[in-house]
């Protein structure tokens, strides 16, 4: 083979090799991308814990929690929780705080008396910028130990077409292997019915770490508890309740004045489980109380504020980070996919109702 000819025969393989290296790199990314959003492979990812949302749902609303208020008040730092963490929102005297009170439904337009969950999700911006964000339920603990556990809850708990109530063996099936959540079906069943977002006890069930000025770490969990008393309803007053109840107690409350809860931090100790949030800490843990939320009014979602925040509890401070609980990890990409798909709807002009525009406003983005 001629020089020349060598040469053009080598450059057109390195070119094909080149072509071939770059498709086969392409492809691969294409795969991995296509593997991480489950699009095959039958996995699990944070998209499908939303994979059950009606194409129907009403645009702009969250996924979860749909039927909400928006607060606004003061946190007030008690200087207890100091020695261990070295967020500011621990030390300010004043830290404003924008959050939302909310259902368990995921029905926007949900009757009050629908579900015995109630929320607290806050916003806590110290005065060097950095924000704490938390999301609480009324719920002392998680059901399953996993983020996979709690779809399989759903899936066995689902009423058959044929009795219209859950298939006993699939509920049996579920329970040998989450152990775990007859705990939770037992407190479900039994536990009281709160009759006023003012008395309600909200707690994270997920758990933190707080990291002192030399770098020392805790592991805690916390819970906002009330100032107001707890009061529950009967079965008759629940069947009886006006659709809005909750939400209108909170508001003739707050006439009356703002309402309370302190922000207690429970330390764990060693061997204490931190990455299972089915699993609660023995009652003798020692509790702090960091300092004091002041909730002073509430206005409706369609006027901003809190409508547009992203709870993800994942948002902490310096200060504090992550435990490895799984079911934390998950959460951050479930709320960011509902996140971005309100946001879109909004942008989109789809969302007429979930901002308090007329239909007539924007009928033309349809």
């Amino acid at each position: 083979m001629k020089k020349n000819s060598l040469v053009t025969y080598l450059k057109g393989k390195r070119v094909l090799l080149i072509v071939i290296g770059i498709t086969l790199i392409s492809g691969t990314l294409v795969l991995a991308f296509a593997y991480t959003a489950g699009l095959f492979g039958g996995r699990i990812t944070t998209q499908t814990f939303l994979q059950d949302t009606p194409k129907t749902y009403p645009a702009g609303y969250r996924r979860a929690h749909g039927k909400g208020i928006c607060f606004e008040g003061t946190f007030r730092a008690s200087g207890q929780a100091v020695p261990y963490s070295i967020a500011r929102v621990f030390a300010q005297q004043n830290v404003p705080v924008i959050g939302r009170f909310s259902l368990g439904s995921p029905d926007p337009y949900a009757p009050d008396n629908s579900t015995r969950t109630v929320s607290m999700a806050a916003m806590l911006t110290a005065d060097d910028g950095e924000q704490w964000r938390m999301k609480l339920n009324n719920e002392p603990f998680f059901a399953t130990r996993d983020a996979e556990g709690f779809l399989k809850q759903m899936e066995a708990y689902k009423p058959t077409s044929a009795t219209g109530i859950p298939d006993p063996a699939r509920v049996a099936a579920f329970l040998k292997e989450y152990p775990e959540a007859q705990k939770y079906v037992e407190w479900d069943a039994t536990a009281p019915w709160t009759r006023s977002f003012a008395g309600a006890q909200y707690n994270v069930i997920n758990s933190f770490i707080l990291i002192d000025a030399k770098g020392k770490k805790q592991a805690v969990r916390w819970s906002m508890v009330p100032h107001a008393p707890f009061t529950s309803w009967s079965v008759s007053q629940r069947e009886e309740a006006s659709h809005d109840f909750l939400f209108e107690d909170l508001k003739k409350r707050l006439e009356k004045g703002s309402l309370y809860w302190d922000l207690v931090l429970t330390l764990a100790e060693p061997g204490d489980p931190v990455n299972d949030p089915s699993q609660v800490w023995p009652e003798n843990r020692r509790q702090i109380v960091a300092g004091t939320l002041e909730v002073s009014h509430v206005f409706d979602q369609t006027k901003g504020g809190c409508r547009d925040v992203n709870f993800d509890p994942t948002r902490v401070p310096k200060g504090i980070t992550l435990s490895d609980d799984p079911v934390l990890a998950a959460r951050a990409g479930i709320y960011s996919h509902s996140h971005s798909d309100r946001v879109r709807e909004i942008g989109y002009g789809k969302a007429t109702d979930a901002v308090g525009k007329p239909q007539k406003e924007t009928s033309r983005n349809k």
